[in-house]
């Protein structure tokens, strides 16, 4: 399979003829990764796996590893020891912007939208690392239709149909998450790495995330770092819990909540 998208065709064509895999395929593959830095081990030894049509949440106290591991898989920092592949393909050396050409999308736990543009032109400059066209560099970026195209989708599959115009700075704490993942969709990922989308949001908010991220793992493999417990147990197809960055559990929803040496690490007893 291409992992890099050739220039020139439009979003529609370049998917249509890419191979497309089906429900349950394995998509992103973490192998034995570990980081260090100097005597501290910040992960040790975590293999996971992010199969398309399903939410993989990691959990974990604060310093258990989560967000270094989020930052090896998504190319920001490499692993001390360990292999990463991204649609077949060892990934280990990429760098990030070209794993995420290659169809891994990416949000932080602090904001990181350009709040002065217009929610659609937030999208339309995550669009453009996508559909580049170093060719045309004459034209106004603004008007290539292939990134325009992509990012009123993405905003519309991200419910912010109605907010095109709207100065991102004026969302609400939900919309501008809402924009963060609209952002990681104009890019085309067939992998969703999410940070925290959750945080500092209000029950309604998290609602309407959740069924969000319901829909989307539809076509995509979802990996959730995420705190509150409630939400992960409702949208997640599997769980891997790590303590001290080591893999303590990694299971079905159920499996975890009942396992003794989760609830004594992380879960409290309950």
């Amino acid at each position: 399979m291409n992992a890099e998208v050739s220039a020139g065709a439009t979003p529609a064509a370049r998917h249509a003829g890419s191979p497309v895999n089906t429900s349950g395929d394995i998509l992103l593959r973490g192998r034995d990764i570990s980081r260090r830095w100097g005597g501290l081990v910040a992960v040790n030894k975590v293999s996971i796996e992010l199969a398309r049509g399903t939410v993989h949440a990691v959990i974990g106290t604060n310093g258990a590893g989560k967000s270094t591991l989020i930052n090896i898989l998504s190319g920001e920092i490499p692993p001390s020891e360990g292999s990463v592949e991204l649609l077949g393909h060892d990934v280990t050396q990429w760098t990030q912007p070209r794993r995420a050409r290659a169809g891994l999308g990416r949000s932080y736990q602090r904001t990181t939208i350009y709040p002065s543009f217009t929610v659609l032109e937030n999208c339309r400059l995550a669009a453009q690392a996508r559909w580049q066209k170093p060719l045309a560099w004459f034209s106004a970026a603004a008007r290539c239709p292939d990134s325009a195209a992509a990012a009123r989708e993405a905003a519309a599959r991200a419910g912010l149909a109605d907010a095109l115009e709207r100065e991102a700075g004026l969302l609400s704490h939900g919309q501008k998450r809402q924009l963060e993942i609209a952002m990681c969709l104009a890019t085309a990922p067939q992998v969703l790495l999410l940070d925290e989308p959750l945080a500092g949001m209000g029950a309604e908010e998290t609602d309407r995330m959740l069924a969000l991220l319901a829909e989307l793992k539809t076509g995509h493999a979802i990996l959730l770092v995420e705190h509150d417990m409630d939400a992960v147990f409702r949208i997640a197809d599997r769980i891997t819990v790590m303590v001290n960055g080591a893999v303590i559990a990694s299971d079905t929803p159920e499996a975890v909540r009942a396992s003794a040496e989760v609830q004594a690490a992380y879960l409290g007893g309950h």
